[in-house]
């Protein structure tokens, strides 16, 4: 088939609706790349998969082996830095880390994590930035050791998000900061519970100054209410809990499991214990969402969501089904969320999916 046709009929013909035209097709190119250690069937495939969202390249993408990772992880990192593809290249990489692949701790060394936090740092689209973040609290229980390089910039992130829920900017609509102050929220906790001396440094250093106390008082502080004190701010240190052997001995699913033992937040806690937490979704932050209307349900146990912050950009309202299936947390009928576009809330809710269901279901199984 390979001979008969050139690449781009074989992509073309991923979509096809026979499923065993599908299935053949996808052998052809996986075939390929196991033969062919170059990078320039992968980039035609990010290419493609950028242009149409076809379901099938995603697959052939998020089950890359190496050498490989290095070829797809080196062309998001070509399109993250292109604010045209920077959305669509960050929903990419969340489909990709939520899959957890065996080289998922080269994501420390790799050019993209610099790329990443930078766009955190200095992006101005509401979407870009919730999407972003949600990739970054993913990323960090499967690369803790990147920390004593990037920790400041993490902190950074965090200081700028947070007065971005303050602050509220014109041209941002409330349901989107409602979803990056989720966001932001779970960042929280993850620094917390990851850094907890040295995030809490940092938080004394940044608002002890007068420009930044009111974000303190109206973000911040409210957050601190739901963790416990974290042991090592007792019994650790800065130095100690950036030393690369706290890690060695840690799984991805162990450190979201410390991160959830400090956390007083039955959704952040509660898989821990076994039982659902989809009924405390719509009450994290009801000082937001008391002028919102819902009007449907959402299933989030599959989907990535990607939306937008200007009306203009409708068409980028997409919701993108990841490969494989996760533990259903967060799709129970019970809840009804914020639904103007439905898949806002998806955002914030089906990364935190894979936190706080997936590694517990892993766990479970070891």
């Amino acid at each position: 088939m390979a001979q008969q046709a050139n690449i781009g009929e074989l992509l073309s013909m991923l979509d096809s609706p026979m499923l065993s035209v599908r299935d053949d097709v996808t052998a052809v190119f996986k075939e390929n790349l196991n033969s062919d250690r170059g990078p320039m069937l992968v980039n035609t495939l990010v290419d493609y998969y950028l242009e149409t969202s076809s379901q099938p390249v995603l697959h052939i993408l998020t089950a890359l082996q190496e050498p490989h990772d290095k070829h797809l992880l080196d062309k998001m990192n070509e399109y993250v830095g292109k604010a045209a593809s920077r959305l669509p290249t960050l929903s990419l990489l969340g489909h990709v880390v939520r899959l957890q692949p065996s080289w998922k701790h080269k994501l420390s060394q790799a050019p993209l994590l610099p790329s990443l936090l930078k766009c955190l740092k200095v992006d101005t689209d509401v979407v870009v930035l919730t999407t972003g973040v949600l990739v970054l609290i993913t990323m960090l229980p499967m690369i803790p050791q990147s920390g004593k390089q990037h920790l400041h910039d993490f902190f950074d992130i965090f200081g700028r998000l947070s007065s971005w829920c303050l602050k509220k900017p014109g041209h941002v609509t409330e349901i989107y900061l409602v979803h990056l102050h989720a966001g932001v929220y779970a960042l929280f906790h993850r620094l917390y519970g990851m850094y907890p001396c040295n995030f809490v440094s940092f938080l004394r250093s940044h608002y002890s100054m007068k420009e930044n106390l009111e974000t303190f008082e109206e973000v911040v502080k409210p957050m601190m209410e739901h963790v416990r004190i974290h042991p090592e701010l007792v019994t650790g240190s800065k130095d100690h809990e950036l030393d690369p052997r706290r890690w060695k001995r840690l799984e991805t699913h162990d450190v979201v499991i410390e991160c959830a033992k400090i956390s007083l937040d039955p959704t952040e806690a509660s898989y821990e214990d076994g039982y659902s937490v989809s009924h405390q979704i719509s009450t994290r932050f009801p000082h937001h969402l008391a002028d919102v209307t819902a009007s449907a349900y959402v299933d989030t146990q599959d989907s990535y969501g990607s939306t937008t912050s200007t009306p203009h950009s409708a068409s980028r309202l997409t919701l993108l089904n990841t490969p494989g299936q996760l533990p259903q947390t967060l799709s129970s009928p019970s809840t009804r969320l914020l639904t103007e576009p439905p898949q806002v809330w998806c955002q914030a809710a089906c990364l935190l999916s894979p936190l706080l269901a997936g590694e517990a279901d892993s766990l479970g199984q070891t």
